[in-house]
């Protein structure tokens, strides 16, 4: 394991280093994969994808390449670069997908010689759901307009004694700041510009998906949050809300679709000895991106190289709790990274 030291070291020492390189789309552009000539590319707030009708598998199956970036994005809007971001959520995706795939499935295909650091994430193309799986045992403190907490200070301001949210009825007195919830809460969200907290009945109204897709994945993504959850006792942590994505594979299964349970889409905190949830000036310790949304002071704050580095180091201390394991980092330039990785898929799929 790399200590405090050894972490603050390697992100001063390779921080502007890992952040330099071109965007995917720039990559294609100057035609340094040319077997990516023409496809798709699609900016996230965080990561690219790229898929055309041509880019297939030997089986004919729909590829679609996601590329993580180092950017950061919190309260939907992009604040910088986050040294060894993309490695790190990679080796934490990585890592809990070993745990849940028997359970939630994965659009993921697996290619020898791949890191687990690898920031191209070689996946099938699905049809996605558009719907953000939120599962909460927790009400978090948040600054976040779809969380719990804000509906709930709301509810509390004018003077509601019940509280309703996504579908699920809540007496206001019954809920405490990070406080445990009544039991594990389904609370799905729209994927729109700006995400709204919705009922699971929007969805069928509205075409999203079916009353049988969404029991489907709500039961898979309930199972695989227990397994999640026994898995980190053993760590010492808690898994205390989590956001999937799901989509439709060739086969018409329901698969899980990007990131899961990283520090980007959930939220872990550190227990005592004693299984209590452990406090530092009146918080819980926690590993996520939450710490990231707590320095920002405005909305159109850009967080400086100081605040850049010291969010990378937390990325990283917060993998080696997950994991247990050393974080590995890749000290290849990223453009090298990502031209490797992407050529290595191909040879490998296509």
């Amino acid at each position: 394991m790399l200590s405090d030291s050894e972490i603050k070291e390697l992100v001063n020492d390779f921080g502007s280093r890992v952040n330099e390189g071109r965007t995917i789309g720039q990559i294609i552009a100057d035609n340094e994969i040319p077997r990516l000539a023409g496809s798709t590319v699609l900016e996230g707030k965080v990561s690219d994808s790229v898929f055309s009708d041509s880019l297939k598998t030997k089986e004919g199956v729909p590829i679609r390449l996601m590329f993580r970036g180092n950017r950061i994005s919190t309260h939907d809007v992009n604040r910088g670069a986050i040294p060894f971001k993309d490695q790190v959520l990679a080796q934490n995706h990585d890592h809990m997908l070993n745990l849940v795939k028997d359970t939630l499935g994965s659009s993921q295909f697996e290619v020898d010689g791949l890191l687990p650091s690898s920031t191209v994430i070689p996946a099938e193309n699905l049809n996605l759901l558009m719907v953000e799986n939120v599962q909460r045992m927790y009400m978090a403190e948040s600054s976040t307009s779809t969380s719990l907490f804000q509906h709930w200070l709301k509810a509390k301001e004018e003077g509601l004694s019940q509280l309703e949210y996504a579908g699920h009825e809540i007496e206001v007195s019954s809920l405490t700041p990070n406080g445990k919830l009544p039991y594990l809460m389904d609370t799905p969200s729209t994927k729109d510009k700006v995400d709204r907290t919705i009922d699971p009945s929007y969805l069928f109204e509205n075409g999203v998906c079916t009353v049988g897709q969404y029991q489907h994945l709500r039961n898979a993504s309930i199972m695989a949050f227990g397994i999640v959850t026994e898995y980190l006792r053993e760590k010492g942590m808690v898994l205390v809300d989590t956001k999937t994505e799901h989509g439709l594979n060739a086969e018409n299964q329901i698969v899980a679709a990007d990131e899961l349970y990283t520090m980007d889409s959930s939220r872990f905190w550190k227990l005592t000895d004693d299984g209590s949830v452990m406090e530092r000036d009146g918080k819980p310790v926690s590993f996520s991106k939450e710490f990231a949304r707590g320095m920002v002071k405005d909305t159109n704050m850009q967080f400086s190289t100081e605040q850049s580095n010291e969010i990378g180091v937390r990325y990283i201390d917060g993998l080696q709790h997950l994991t247990g394991k050393a974080f590995q980092p890749d000290l290849r330039p990223r453009d090298q990274r990502i031209i490797e990785s992407t050529n290595l898929i191909l040879d490998a799929l296509t």
